[in-house]
């Protein structure tokens, strides 16, 4: 911990949630910086540049539609605002928290150099996120008008299910940057559990398809229903169910909660493990 005089001691006690984020409010220009730069390093040699975060969801969603939409059609109307909403969603809690272990990792000479608040890192990656998926709202507008989806001020809710899926994820995020400082193994392993997650939650298929021995496991997934929450307004034209909504914010709030909790314990010791 940081004393008074700039100078770390370790007998201090741990930042609470409220103190960590009163620093990182103090060093927003930094995280503004932080966010700025990710945006500006993965774009920088392509030559689409931001258009790519729009146009990538885009053609994923093509090709899946042309995949799956022969299978699902019947089930689901508007399959390709139904598909694109639900992966927009996905891509930006993978993306996230993939990034907020990577940044904490290959951050290491900061955190030997100077002082910045440790959780700055997952919060820049959440940040990056935000931004990329705001960006991607437009493809998804203009998916939603071309298939005739219903456009109703059930899209005010929007915002509400993107910011608890940022929590969310950024719970994980400090949760799995943790891990990541001790083993750094967990980043390629994390990659398995996505794709075997990615499969488990109804992104692509109706979650109507499901033989009932497995709703159980439907039930347990948090992005199943983040995923719902973000995607009722805009393919459906209506708010969540209020037991989904409730569910989304319980593994929110209990996702920032252990996250911090493994995070603040450990976070005095990262730059000497990194």
């Amino acid at each position: 911990m940081k004393s008074l005089d700039g100078h770390y001691d370790s007998a201090r006690q741990r930042h609470s949630l409220l103190e960590e984020a009163s620093e990182l409010w103090r060093y927003r220009d930094l995280l503004a910086l932080l966010i700025a730069r990710t945006i500006k390093t993965r774009y920088k040699r392509s030559a689409l540049g931001v258009a790519w975060t729009m146009l990538n969801p885009l053609l994923t969603m093509l090709v899946l539609a042309l995949v799956f939409a022969n299978l699902f059609k019947s089930a689901v109307v508007h399959y390709p605002v139904y598909l694109l909403s639900g992966l927009l969603l996905w891509n930006f809690v993978a993306q996230t928290t993939t990034s907020a272990m990577n940044e904490m990792v290959w951050s290491s000479s900061l955190l030997r150099r100077v002082y910045v608040p440790r959780a700055i890192f997952s919060v820049a990656a959440i940040g990056t996120g935000l931004v990329n998926l705001c960006l991607a709202l437009i493809p998804l507008a203009v998916v939603a008008l071309i298939n005739g989806a219903p456009l109703t001020p059930a899209l005010l809710f929007v915002p509400v299910a993107a910011a608890l899926a940022a929590i969310f994820a950024l719970g994980l995020g400090l949760f799995l940057s943790t891990l990541a400082v001790y083993y750094t193994d967990v980043i390629d392993m994390y990659q398995i559990v996505l794709t075997a997650w990615l499969y488990l939650t109804p992104v692509f298929y109706p979650a109507s398809i499901l033989p009932p021995q497995m709703i159980w496991i439907l039930r347990l997934n948090p992005m199943a229903y983040l995923i719902e929450c973000f995607r009722a307004p805009v393919y459906a034209g209506q708010l969540p169910s209020l037991p989904t909504v409730f569910s989304a914010a319980l593994a929110a709030a209990l996702s920032l909660g252990l996250g911090w909790w493994a995070f603040s314990r450990k976070a005095d010791e990262f730059a000497y493990r990194i």
